[in-house]
């Protein structure tokens, strides 16, 4: 009987957990997920306008302790430390994915006018950095639209998911007009259903495009 895959799972912040699990669930179940969770490093993030060396060497940090336990992939699910998750995938011999490549290239897909909904506003710096690289070297013409919602991270992290989701979907105004929309964070797709039920364009969300990614990858 073979095994099944090990995924590490590495958390910045405990609402990420809940919305990659239920992917798991619906796409991938055989999958054997490592969950880690390190909760200082969003609010640490937050204190600093860029990602410092000690930040980044902290997170790779994370990461090496991930493929020590045995790992045959690695999915990070926080969108603010993109050059720390590239310096993990240079340093391990394994899959290391970014939260939001997957989605990007879903994104894409559906055409060029590309908004983007965030509740972190520290990740906007650093997102919009990988989308310009992606479709750079997708060679698309792509032009990307962020709309920031810090309120509902702020009901999230107190528990209150409802109104999470409906701040989010009050945004469907300033979404008019895009090809598609996408859900910034892995914590965000809570907010899927109701967001959606409010636009006529596709809604994406993370961890959906990303387990589906990282399944290609390590079943090839």
């Amino acid at each position: 009987m073979t095994a099944a895959p090990r995924i590490v799972l590495l958390h910045a912040t405990p609402v990420a957990i809940d919305p990659v699990k239920a992917a798991f669930d619906a796409i991938w179940p055989e999958a054997e997920l490592v969950n880690l969770l390190d909760d200082s490093l969003s609010p640490d993030r937050a204190k600093s306008a860029d990602l410092t060396e000690a930040m980044i060497e902290r997170f790779v940090a994370l990461g090496r302790y991930g493929h020590s336990t045995g790992a045959d992939a690695i999915l990070v699910t926080c969108s603010a430390f993109g050059p720390a998750i590239e310096r993990m995938g240079r340093e391990l011999p394994i899959p290391v994915l970014k939260p939001n490549e997957a989605m990007f290239r879903a994104a894409v897909q559906q055409g060029r006018a590309i908004a983007m909904v965030a509740t972190f506003g520290p990740a906007l710096t650093t997102m919009r950095q990988e989308f310009d690289d992606y479709v750079a070297e997708a060679g698309v013409d792509a032009q990307l639209t962020t709309v920031l919602v810090e309120a509902a991270m702020t009901a999230l992290r107190a528990g209150d998911a409802e109104t999470h989701n409906r701040l989010i979907a009050e945004k469907a105004p300033d979404l008019q007009g895009f090809d598609t929309v996408m859900l910034a964070h892995f914590s965000t797709a809570r907010a899927l259903a109701a967001l959606s039920s409010k636009l006529d364009v596709p809604v994406l969300s993370a961890p959906g495009a990303a387990v589906e990614r990282l399944r290609d990858l390590v079943e090839g």
